[in-house]
C-alpha cells in the first residue's frame, strides 16, 4: 500500500496542542521534561530547525533540532504510531540532515534512551552508530513542575 505523502514544514504556534500530544502519546515526555518550556526555549534558537510532517492536513511527526557550531543535535523525533512504518521519520531525518548540512554542520548526535531497542534500530538503519562517549547531563534550572 502507499502510503499518503508527508508535507515538512517549520513549526508553527498553532502547532503546539498537536506536538504536546504526539510528544505524549509517543513516551518522549517526562515528568522532568515540561513540553511546553522546551517549545517555548527552542523558539528562541534556531526555530527554523523546529520541524513538523503532516499527513492529509494531520499533524503526525515533529524533530527538533540545532546546530552551535561544533554538532548537530537531534531531540524529539516523533511519529504517531499509526503512521509509523511508512518511512515519514526517515523522511523527517534527511530533512534535518539537509538544513544541519546546509549549515555546515560536520557531524549530528542524538541520545535515544538505552532501553529503546526499536529507536536505536531505527536509527542504525539511518546510518546513526553508538559513538564511544558517555553522555553526561546538569541541570541548570530545577524542575518546577
Amino acid at each position: 500500500m502507499n502510503a499518503p505523502p508527508c508535507h515538512i514544514r517549520p513549526y508553527q504556534e498553532s502547532d503546539r496542542t498537536a506536538v504536546v500530544e504526539l510528544w505524549n502519546t509517543t513516551g518522549l515526555t517526562k515528568p522532568h521534561n515540561d513540553p511546553h518550556k522546551d517549545i517555548d526555549r527552542k523558539l528562541k534558537v534556531n526555530p527554523e530547525l523546529f520541524l513538523v510532517g503532516e499527513v492529509e492536513g494531520a499533524l503526525v511527526a515533529t524533530a527538533m533540532a540545532g546546530y552551535e557550531g561544533h554538532r548537530g543535535w537531534v531531540n524529539y523525533l516523533a511519529v504517531q504510531p499509526g503512521y509509523q512504518g511508512y518511512g515519514y521519520g526517515r523522511h523527517l531525518m534527511q530533512q534535518v540532515e539537509t538544513l544541519l548540512k546546509d549549515r555546515g554542520c560536520p557531524k549530528v548526535n542524538l541520545q535515544v534512551r538505552s532501553s529503546n531497542e526499536d529507536v536505536i534500530a531505527f536509527y542504525q538503519a539511518l546510518g546513526y552508530g553508538v559513538d564511544p562517549a558517555v553522555s553526561l547531563g546538569k541541570r541548570l534550572i530545577p524542575d518546577t513542575r
